[in-house]
């Protein structure tokens, strides 16, 4: 009984030998060969934010024109003539064709309700919707104001908004400033460290992006055109994220 105990430690001894030197890189059974797992990479991973404000380029401007009439073939015409009138204006103003876009199309019936809840039906209320990209922003304004003029009180704004449509160069900027940033960042840890900083191993960007402001429009202050519409474009903030990591050498 006792030989048969000696046995089986021997035999685990081994198997726990063999499964230490396997975890630690070498090849059992082999002569002379084993693998060395590599040591981890050290160094210095940091994120930083690029950013830059920039006058927008455009103006987004959305509107809808509406009818309401007694069936819906009669409302859908009057609102086909009220949308091909904002694309005249649209067009005088000088808006390429390739900027208008037609957002949706609708008819659906309109009912009144009395106090003790009976609708009545008073008609068929037909919308178009449009989005119009305005490229020059000093005369959306004016481009705003003949869409008005053109269409007059069945006609709704539901956006007038300044964006950028050419975000390039104000992207790489952000981005330049961002990679700054992380720069100094890794050389103010490799300072507190004690070390220098080494080559760059790994730059990933995680996003850019514009930030836009509150749309809003205001009368001109000028006595002779006090009813003219101004759209202030303000600036909007262009970002890059970048996460970069550098390598520390003794």
């Amino acid at each position: 009984m006792t030989k048969n105990k000696r046995v089986l430690v021997s035999l685990v001894s081994l198997g726990t030998t063999a499964m230490m030197l396997g975890s630690c890189g070498f090849s059992v059974g082999q002569k002379n060969t084993w693998d060395v797992t590599q040591p981890l990479e050290t160094g210095v991973t940091v994120e930083a934010t690029g950013e830059v404000n920039v006058v927008p380029d455009g103006v987004q401007f959305n509107f809808s024109v509406f009818a309401v009439e007694a069936t819906s073939k009669l409302s859908s015409e009057r609102a086909n003539l009220l949308a091909n009138r904002a694309r005249a204006a649209l067009d005088e103003s000088g808006v390429d064709k390739k900027d208008i876009a037609t957002q949706s199309i609708s008819i659906y019936p309109e009912y009144s309700y009395s106090q003790d809840g009976e609708r009545s039906l008073i008609g068929f209320r037909a919308s178009q919707s449009f989005a119009v990209t305005l490229r020059d922003t000093e005369k959306a304004g004016d481009v705003v104001d003949a869409v008005v003029s053109k269409v007059g009180t069945d006609l709704t704004i539901d956006t007038l908004t300044p964006i950028l449509l050419d975000t390039a160069d104000a992207v790489e900027q952000a981005r330049e400033n961002a990679i700054k940033g992380a720069k100094k960042k890794a050389e103010d840890y490799a300072d507190l460290l004690g070390v220098k900083l080494g080559a760059v191993i790994s730059v990933r960007e995680f996003s850019s992006s514009a930030v836009s402001p509150q749309p809003w429009m205001r009368a001109d202050a000028g006595i002779a055109e006090s009813t003219k519409t101004v759209v202030d474009l303000g600036t909007q903030k262009v970002s890059v994220t970048v996460e970069a990591r550098w390598a520390l050498d003794d």
